[in-house]
């Protein structure tokens, strides 16, 4: 391995870049060692803040031999136990937002030659991620709550593990979020709204860049709440019971939190302070409407929202992910129509960990989404009306089940006898329920 340290005006097309030096907010793509070899790459790189790239000369082209090269400083490759920014950069690679998933790296590119990894093998994956990602947000809203401004290079690996695992399979992560809690209500929410802006932005096809900063937003749109030291968890009655004189203060102080910490982007900020913000002028703090509401604040606003309502938050009370999307349906006026609809494109009008009501009189629960049909989910049946018991679970894919069977409607599952919704979620997402 060669590896030489250049400045970002001597970069070249066929050159293989292996690293970047500077604040990680001036890298513009999420995959960080790839030979260039696209004119719009190049001229982003010259145009970057970044303040030095490094190549291997060994796979890819050295300085043209018109160039200075003594300029260019040879550096030594890193070792295992490098600085914090080269392991980041090492250990990720974040894939280009893009119609059809990208292959990762790693041992589970064999799976994406084809098609995502399946729902029951990443859940496990995507259950590590959110134990290491509950333990930085813990982390820094403790410290904020301190007074202490987070620190952008402690957020930024959480961003990434969440695209990642969206990335492998888009809807794992965000069915983890049903599932029973293992933490506290704000830092489940975090780290869903976090994976439903990325989501979103996905769908929409947002640059690398815009989608590094959608996953950062959503996972810091609340960071104010640390201190404001009121109870937001659905058995308190959630942010109804709140005073709205205080519940609006968060939005300033989570903006002045971040703003001390520096290094943040604008468009992070300006969600973090909009989120609450509507189209209609009727949001908080500062009663913004209409183009006055910048796009990463839409999209926030639209995610928070949906994850409110659907984990109860709003008013305690815990709506099934197909009812709360048709609920933000419903306030359709109050957002922007066309980032709602890329917002039900990616989810589906029928989220995963929905429980429906078939034709066939068996309830089923939406494990999986045909991005082409999203009204016909895939569904896991699990249980009878007819004969009022639990039965052996069955896959249908209702986009090609050829009329077998389909969705009646949202269906509820009180009185059955089943185990709490959360459980039963999780049960049947990872494949283990079993006949009662």
């Amino acid at each position: 391995m060669a590896l030489k340290k250049i400045s970002t005006s001597q970069v070249e097309l066929g050159m293989f870049i292996h690293g970047f030096q500077g604040n990680w907010l001036s890298h513009p793509f999420w995959k960080a060692r790839f030979v260039l070899s696209d004119e719009d790459k190049l001229e982003t790189l010259r145009a970057s803040k970044l303040d030095a790239i490094i190549i291997d000369t060994d796979r890819g082209i050295d300085l043209p031999a018109n160039e200075d090269r003594a300029a260019a400083t040879v550096v030594s490759a890193p070792r295992p136990n490098g600085t914090m920014q080269s392991r980041q950069f090492e250990s990720r690679t974040m894939p280009r937002p893009a119609p059809v998933i990208a292959r990762p790296t790693g041992g589970d590119s064999a799976a994406f030659r084809s098609g995502p990894v399946p729902m029951a093998r990443e859940f496990g994956k995507a259950r590590q991620t959110a134990g290491k990602a509950r333990k930085v947000i813990s982390k820094v809203f403790l410290e904020a709550r301190l007074g202490k401004a987070p620190r952008v290079a402690e957020v930024t690996p959480v961003v990434e593990d969440i695209y990642a695992s969206i990335q492998r399979n888009p809807y794992a992560f965000s069915g983890l979020m049903r599932c029973k809690a293992e933490s506290e209500t704000i830092y489940q929410h975090m780290l869903s709204v976090s994976a439903l802006m990325i989501s979103l932005a996905r769908q929409m096809k947002l640059s690398p860049n815009d989608t590094r900063n959608a996953g950062m937003a959503g996972l810091l749109l609340d960071v104010g709440v640390s201190r404001l030291y009121v109870n937001i968890d659905p058995h308190a009655g959630g942010i109804s019971a709140i005073p709205s004189d205080v519940w609006h203060r968060h939005p300033y102080i989570g903006k002045d939190l971040l703003e001390a910490a520096g290094e943040v982007p604008e468009d992070v900020l300006n969600a973090v302070m909009r989120h609450h913000e509507r189209l209609d002028g009727t949001g908080f703090p500062q009663n913004l409407s209409g183009s006055q509401v910048d796009l990463l604040s839409r999209m926030a606003a639209v995610c928070d929202t949906y994850d409110h309502i659907v984990s109860g938050m709003l008013n305690g009370h815990a709506a099934d992910p197909a009812n709360a999307m048709q609920e933000l349906i419903e306030m359709r006026d109050v957002f922007d129509g066309e980032v709602l609809d890329r917002f039900v494109e990616a989810l589906g009008v029928y989220p995963v960990g929905s429980f429906v009501l078939l034709r066939s009189e068996r309830i089923a629960m939406v494990i999986d989404q045909n991005p082409e049909e999203p009204a016909a989910p895939t569904v896991r049946t699990f249980y009878s009306l007819a004969n009022r018991k639990r039965i052996v679970p069955k896959t249908i894919v209702l986009s090609n089940c050829f009329g077998e069977d389909a969705i009646i409607g949202v269906e509820s599952l009180d009185g059955l006898g089943l185990p709490p919704v959360e459980e039963l979620r999780e049960q049947i997402l990872t494949g283990k329920s079993a006949q009662d």
